[in-house]
């Protein structure tokens, strides 16, 4: 197999990215293969993120971030339709290798089309097989040439399944290298050093906000009843979410909340607050890297819950309860996300010092199997690819 030092230095790769994590992901990657390959051309579908680190974007991401199965049936002719559109351009351009990244209900059927072409494949953060939907390894296995692992367990499961597979570590651990003073953080954003203050983050799609954000708001007015010098921060990832977010906070009459809406810095929220309140997905495991005590809520269309409630494998949600193997923040789901859950599970962290200050330590011990170096991982990873791709073109 041909070194990453003896690729070519110019290629093409075709890269598709479905939310705005795997925007993050995606530019840390671009970044990150520029340093070996010079001359690398980059296509296909990405975020503001990919576009700014080079990448030509044939179609936005926001076109494929949709969630649950009624949420997919909705927009499945456009999706569909944008995919045809990709094999057909993939086919013209022939990249040397094609990425998905996570969204691997797209992303598997294109894999499985280019790889059947001649393109080999790379899947970027798995499809998590291990939790739920184990059925899919066979279609993992004849779509991909090889699945990139942020999880170290996650590999022996691919390779048990006959996939190749490589564990690259998680890059939000070299994003969050240190962790800010929550007394720093709250002078810089102006907040009490004393005050309970706890960060609602309803999550970045429009679909989560929908239907955590009036939830959330009540819960807040539950946790205020019983702590009336609580304060609440609310970043928001995008002006439609946050757009959003303020019409459900006037429709359920909390104007006065004494809450602070932000558009962006959920790290410093984060840093800032006692407790965080969150949807489950990648932001579980950006609170953990931050040390914070967290409560996970989650909630999806009835059809879509139903679908799916006895796929799972495991007992828990939240990336921190999954990577410790146990529950060590409470998470509820659907209907047991309800406001007097909620309060009193933020409000029980709140007033057990020793339980977060357990917590931090636990986390801080998650941060040392995830990892560092991720994207640079992931490009000698691909670097090694290509260079084998050259070697079977010679």
């Amino acid at each position: 197999m041909a070194s990453s030092a003896e690729v070519v230095t110019s290629c093409r790769i075709g890269i598709v990215a479905g939310e705005t994590s795997g925007d993050l992901l995606g530019s840390q990657l671009i970044a990150a293969l520029r340093k070996l390959i010079p001359n690398i051309e980059v296509e296909g579908i990405g975020g503001p993120r990919m576009e700014a680190a080079g990448m030509e974007v044939w179609f936005p991401l926001e076109k494929l971030a949709v969630r649950g199965y009624v949420e997919v049936l909705r927009h499945f002719a456009e999706i569909v339709g944008i995919r045809n559109k990709l094999k057909g351009r993939f086919l013209r351009s022939r990249p040397q290798l094609f990425i998905g990244i996570d969204a691997p209900d797209f992303n598997l059927p294109l894999e499985a089309y280019l790889k059947s072409k001649g393109i080999p494949t790379v899947h970027y953060v798995s499809p998590a097989v291990w939790m739920w939907r184990r059925e899919r390894l066979p279609k993992i296995a004849r779509a991909v040439s090889k699945v990139l692992t942020l999880f170290p367990f996650e590999t022996k499961v691919y390779e048990n399944a006959g996939v190749k597979a490589e564990f690259v570590g998680h890059p939000l651990t070299d994003m969050l290298t240190t962790v800010p003073s929550q007394r720093a953080v709250r002078e810089q954003l102006r907040l009490s050093p004393d005050a309970p203050i706890f960060t609602l983050m309803p999550g970045s799609r429009l679909s989560e906000v929908e239907h955590l954000a009036a939830l959330f708001i009540e819960t807040a007015q539950a946790v205020l009843q019983q702590l009336p010098q609580a304060q609440f921060l609310v970043p928001l990832a995008t002006r439609e979410t946050r757009d959003l977010f303020e019409a459900t906070l006037y429709n359920n009459n909390a104007a006065d909340l004494p809450l602070t809406i932000m558009f962006g810095h959920a790290h410093e929220a984060m840093a800032a607050s006692d407790v965080v309140l969150l949807a489950s997905g990648t932001a579980t495991l950006e609170a953990a890297l931050l040390g914070k005590p967290m409560v996970i809520a989650y909630r999806m269309p009835s059809m879509s819950y139903w679908l799916l409630k006895d796929k799972g494998y495991l007992p828990y949600y939240g990336l921190p309860n999954i990577l410790c193997g146990e529950f060590v923040v409470p998470e509820f789901i659907q209907d047991d996300a309800n406001t007097e859950n909620l309060s009193r599970a933020l409000l029980n962290l709140y007033r057990d010092p020793l339980v977060r200050s357990k917590l931090t330590q636990k986390f801080l011990t998650l941060r040392s199997s995830l990892g560092s170096g991720a994207a640079e991982r992931a490009a000698r990873a691909v670097c090694s690819m290509l260079g084998s791709v050259r070697d079977l073109r010679r």
